[in-house]
């Protein structure tokens, strides 16, 4: 491999700071619900998984079932919360200009709600039209399984062994490693934890940035080596 054909980014965490928002509406609805828990664990355990699946997991997990009103109550208050509070990620509009290869965003967040954020924070110029929703490719398709990344390249017409993912949960990062794509972890949302840098790694991630200026001599620096997927 000679260097990448196409950066993905994930958004919530990477391009805009919404992790933290959806933790702290998110933790505050299931704490109501009968099942205690902080926005920190919130946001370990859970950033880059849909709602619904959270939800599912925890239901599972500790056999409280959720009514299904709580699905769309989240929806309400997280989108008024965003269009109020999100920001971008420092240094994302410089990485940006600096990287010369085709790119595009995956996520699991809808596409209404990718275009309030974007738009909101002034990036959607910068990927538009490449803005891809795992959520419009039918149910069960969201991270941790690969087919957003798949369709990502797919549409930009590259082959995963060429692209770089960035990502900022375990979960995004196990769903471009299975779908043989490389990844470099992103720890510098409001969301981030101790141990942020170490479970990207662990789950598949070369290496962890803290700082959004550091992705191009990163990904230069990958670029130039093959690694082992």
């Amino acid at each position: 491999m000679n260097g990448f054909d196409l950066i993905i980014f994930d958004c919530d965490g990477v391009l805009v700071d919404s992790e933290i928002i959806a933790a702290e509406v998110e933790s505050a609805l299931l704490t109501e619900a009968g099942y205690p828990i902080g926005v920190e664990e919130m946001g370990e355990r859970f950033a880059g998984m849909t709602w619904r699946n959270i939800l599912l997991q925890i239901e599972r997990e500790a056999s409280i079932p959720f009514s299904a009103s709580l699905l769309e109550k989240s929806e309400q208050l997280l989108d008024a919360r965003l269009a109020n509070d999100v920001k971008a990620i420092p240094g994302i509009e410089f990485a940006v200009s600096r990287l010369s290869m085709k790119r595009c965003i995956c996520s699991n967040s809808s596409t209404k709600r990718l275009d309030m954020m974007l738009g909101k924070v002034g990036l959607k110029p910068l990927f538009a039209p490449n803005i891809f929703s795992a959520k419009d490719l039918g149910p069960d398709r969201a991270k941790p399984r690969p087919d957003i990344f798949l369709h990502g390249a797919s549409q930009m017409g590259v082959s995963p062994d060429k692209v770089v993912v960035v990502e900022d949960s375990v979960h995004g990062v196990h769903a471009a490693r299975a779908a043989g794509m490389r990844v470099i972890g992103f720890t510098g949302a409001s969301h981030s934890y101790p141990a942020h840098a170490d479970k990207l790694t662990d789950a598949g991630a070369e290496t962890a940035i803290s700082r959004m200026n550091d992705l191009p001599g990163v990904v230069a620096a990958l670029a130039a080596w093959e690694g082992v997927l």
